[in-house]
C-alpha cells in the first residue's frame, strides 16, 4: 500500500479495498450506509464479481441503489434490507472481503446505530463466511452515544480470537482529537495442510 497522506481511516480502508478487492470475487458491505464502499467495491469486483450489501435502514439502500445505477454496477450488487447479525440467511459462498462501518448513516437520524450485541453476532457469522486468507476490515466510530461501548466489545471479541486462525490488526490515531474512528484489519489465516 501507498499512503500520499494517512489522514483517516476511510482513507486506510480505501487503500485495503483497492489493493486486496480483485475481479470475480465475492464480497460484502455489512453497513452500506451512503453506498461508498459498495460502489468501490462494486468497481473493483467488475461484472464477474458479486457485492452483497446490508442495511437496517430503507434510506441506507435507496442512497446506495441510486448511486450503483448511476455507474450502471447495479447489476451485480445485492442490497439487503436487513440487520447484518442475519448474514447467514443470505449468504451460503465464502466471501473474500468484508467490510463494517460502525455507528450511524451519515446525514440520516444519529439516534439509529449499530449495537455491539448485534454486531458481535455478525462477526461471529461473518468470519465463518470468510475464506482462508480473506479480509475482513471494522470501522468503530467512538464520538457518539454507544460508539465506545461498541469498539470495546469488538475489541475484546476480535483479541480472544486465535492467533493460529486470525491475524488482527488495529489501526488506532493517538494524537487526534475529536474521538477519531478506530480501524480493525482480520485476515482469516490460511490453514496449514
Amino acid at each position: 500500500m501507498s499512503f500520499e497522506k494517512i489522514v483517516n481511516t476511510i482513507k486506510i480502508s480505501r487503500e485495503f479495498i483497492l489493493n486486496f478487492v480483485k475481479e470475480g470475487q465475492v464480497v460484502l458491505d455489512c453497513t452500506v450506509g451512503n453506498g461508498n464502499d459498495t460502489l468501490t467495491l462494486a468497481k473493483c469486483v467488475g461484472p464477474t464479481g458479486k457485492v452483497y450489501g446490508f442495511d437496517i435502514q430503507k434510506e441506507a439502500i435507496e442512497r446506495t441503489k441510486e448511486k450503483l445505477t448511476c455507474e450502471n454496477l447495479d447489476k451485480y450488487v445485492i442490497l439487503i434490507l436487513d440487520g447484518h447479525e442475519n448474514i447467514d440467511l443470505y449468504i451460503e459462498e465464502e466471501l473474500d472481503f468484508i467490510i463494517y462501518n460502525l455507528g450511524y448513516l451519515p446525514g440520516g437520524d444519529k439516534r439509529i446505530i449499530t449495537k455491539k450485541e448485534t454486531t458481535l453476532i455478525s462477526l461471529e457469522k461473518a468470519l465463518g463466511l470468510l475464506k482462508e486468507n480473506g479480509l475482513l476490515l471494522v470501522t468503530c466510530y467512538i464520538g457518539h452515544e454507544g460508539g465506545l461501548e461498541e469498539k470495546n466489545a469488538v475489541e475484546n471479541f476480535l483479541m480472544a480470537l486465535d492467533q493460529k486462525k486470525y491475524n488482527v490488526l488495529k489501526y488506532e490515531f493517538i494524537n487526534q482529537r475529536n474521538n477519531p474512528p478506530v480501524l480493525f484489519s482480520i485476515e482469516k489465516a490460511r490453514i496449514r495442510r
